[in-house]
């Protein structure tokens, strides 16, 4: 406690040391800067030191709305040249089914037994003599024709039922003449019926067994060759006849 207050006793006697010196003096102005130069204010020399500090005040950048900017919707331009086909994509789903279509118009009338029978005989009366290198033979007796699948105008027969089908050709020879006959499924030959030149004539036949489809055609047609090609036949009696039947249809 007594070093306190001996402390005290001397700051007390510091100060009124100091006040028995006098006033304090005034200190003068110095001059800083030339006589051509301008003093520089405090203000100025504050924004100097603060813009000069490592620390500076961020910048404010103003934030404009483009979208009030916006002007008034343009005119459709031109239309533009097709790009290049892309990639097929994937299969899409099953569509919903469409209306049903308006009735059509009715058929022709049908047989009951059209699609399950097919057969024909026909004969020829008059002889032939081959005159050119492929020559049709038509016949002029019609023995059977059902359904008339056999065509008298053209000799052919038309297939309207497919399936298996019979064929038999009977021809008469003529003496000392050559016989070459065709059996043709439309215009290529499937059979050969032929006999040589000889002194008698003879009764000569073939047959043959062919699957036909629809619109398939079955004729036949002599061959000339070298020789002189012949059948015979008179108006009294049918010595060539043509014949061929379904045996089982495609579908039954």
């Amino acid at each position: 406690m007594r070093v306190v207050l001996l402390l005290l006793l001397v700051s007390m006697g510091n100060v009124g040391a100091e006040l028995e010196k006098g006033p304090p003096r005034r200190l003068s102005c110095v001059r800083c800067c030339g006589p051509s130069e301008q003093p520089v204010s405090i203000l100025s020399s504050r924004h100097t030191r603060m813009s000069s500090s490592p620390y500076s005040v961020p910048k404010v950048q103003p934030t404009i709305d483009i979208t009030i900017l916006k002007g008034e919707k343009g005119e459709m331009g031109e239309k533009g040249f097709p790009g290049a086909a892309g990639k097929a994509g994937e299969r899409g789903l099953r569509g919903l089914n469409g209306r049903k279509g308006q009735k059509g118009q009715p058929g022709p009338q049908g047989h009951s037994c059209k699609q399950l029978f097919a057969a024909f005989s026909v004969g020829r009366r008059k002889p032939l003599h081959s005159s050119d290198y492929f020559q049709l033979v038509t016949f002029d007796t019609e023995l059977v024709n059902l359904y008339q699948h056999f065509n008298m105008f053209t000799g052919k027969f038309f297939c309207y039922v497919p399936g298996i089908y019979y064929f038999s050709l009977n021809v008469h020879t003529w003496n000392y003449k050559e016989t070459y006959v065709h059996v043709m499924r439309n215009e290529q030959e499937v059979a050969i019926l032929y006999a040589q030149p000889s002194e008698r004539s003879i009764m000569q036949s073939q047959s043959l067994m062919l699957d036909l489809q629809e619109g398939d055609e079955v004729w036949v047609r002599m061959f000339k060759r070298e020789r002189e090609n012949a059948i015979y036949s008179e108006e009294s009696d049918v010595y060539i006849i043509f014949n061929g039947h379904l045996v089982k249809p495609a579908v039954e």
